[in-house]
């Protein structure tokens, strides 16, 4: 039996929990939720990282759903809520294969049923508008992880990519925190600025995930996580989940990346826009300026150094696909999976080890944050908490 063989037999029975995927937003910019026409049924290849026979291919059993909206839409709110209801019609068209889950025990129901849970997570802070009455609205409809900040800051946390406001979490970003413990919501430390990962740690309760984060000691990048922050996780109980996007996993990617992004703001688009005519863009920058590829090898050597750093029960995958133009060399799409496991097993990872990384981590932290959560409500009523109250006027 070839690695390949070995690991898509382990993925039959321990199938990938991915930490984020944006399907959604995709959705969103190419057909404005027209759902019959990216009907994800059939293979997407030419359009979208994702589809159902690819998650099928690439042993996928468990999804988290980004719910990102970009940090500068003047009304946050009303875009998550949309795509939320993105993520509701995608289930209801799709019921044999995937399946709605908001709780550990649901993930379980679903792999033994054969369907792909299905859970959403919001990417960044603004998408509650300093309201944490809104965060509980999201609770209520099904989000069960929330990134604190995205490429930008919010008013009560720094984003790893901006100018350090608030020194971390301000006061009312650490009642944030604790209302999502409260809730059972999973604080997402990816995007954010490494002080704001420490004050996370040290006012969480419940483990803490990164939802799409690399190590920081291999690739030299602000998403990335430092090693003090990977050494806290086993005390921490949480987990980080690799992502494979190239400028976050590999350093020669770093510059051309920057350069990419300036040519796409040169010509009117977001830098993070993968609309096809985006992509004509991308793609010509590139004919000129060659891209530097990242492997399935770039991937696992980051996986190396963050278990040894913080061990391998505290590991999971996040591609982060749907969300960047740019994959790695062998994991081109949600099919790629198995790959990563090859390598992994060639490398003399264990099927056990892997079981933990694919599966059982995620299982158990979203096990632990419900556990977190069910005592502190029994103590602890929801926070009416204000930004004004906590942090001042701003």
């Amino acid at each position: 039996m070839t690695s390949l063989d070995e690991a898509r037999s382990l993925l039959r029975e321990f199938p990938v929990v991915d930490g984020h995927n944006d399907l959604p937003w995709a959705l969103r910019e190419q057909v404005r939720y027209d759902l019959g026409a990216r009907d994800i049924a059939v293979s997407q290849s030419a359009h979208l990282h994702t589809d159902i026979p690819r998650l099928r291919e690439g042993g996928v059993g468990a999804q988290y759903w980004s719910v990102y909206v970009r940090s500068d839409l003047p009304d946050p709110v009303p875009a998550t809520l949309e795509q939320i209801d993105c993520v509701r019609q995608l289930l209801a068209r799709h019921p044999k294969d995937l399946a709605p889950a908001l709780t550990a025990a649901d993930m379980e129901t679903a792999r033994r049923e054969g369907r792909i849970a299905s859970l959403m997570g919001a990417e960044g802070g603004h998408s509650i508008a300093c309201s944490l009455g809104t965060l509980r609205g999201l609770y209520g409809l099904g989000v069960r992880y929330m990134t604190l900040t995205h490429n930008d800051n919010v008013p009560w946390a720094d984003s790893a990519t901006d100018e350090p406001n608030a020194g971390g979490l301000s006061a009312f970003g650490r009642e944030v925190v604790r209302e999502m413990n409260r809730l059972g919501m999973l604080v997402d430390l990816s995007h954010v600025a490494a002080t704001t990962m420490r004050d996370a740690l040290d006012t969480t309760s419940a483990p803490v995930i990164f939802s799409h984060s690399s190590s920081r000691a291999v690739c030299d990048h602000p998403r990335n996580i430092p090693d003090d922050v990977l050494e806290r996780l086993p005390a921490n109980g949480g987990m980080a989940m690799v992502t494979f996007v190239p400028k976050f996993v590999l350093q020669a990617a770093v510059d051309w990346t920057a350069a990419a992004d300036e040519n796409m703001r040169a010509h009117g688009f977001h830098h993070l826009a993968t609309t096809a005519e985006a992509m004509k863009v991308h793609r010509a920058f590139e004919e000129l300026n060659p891209r530097p590829l990242a492997t399935v090898a770039t991937v696992a050597d980051h996986l190396d150094h963050m278990r040894e750093v913080a061990g391998i029960d505290h590991l999971g995958i996040g591609g982060d696909y749907d969300g960047t133009a740019f994959t790695p060399d062998g994991l081109a799409d949600v099919s790629g999976y198995p790959n990563l496991l090859a390598e992994l097993l060639d490398r003399g990872w264990s099927t056990s080890d892997l079981a933990k990384l694919t599966w059982q981590n995620a299982v158990r932290v979203l096990g632990a944050a419900e556990d977190v959560a069910r005592d502190l409500r029994a103590t602890r009523a929801p926070s009416n908490a204000t930004i004004e109250q906590l942090d001042g006027p701003s």
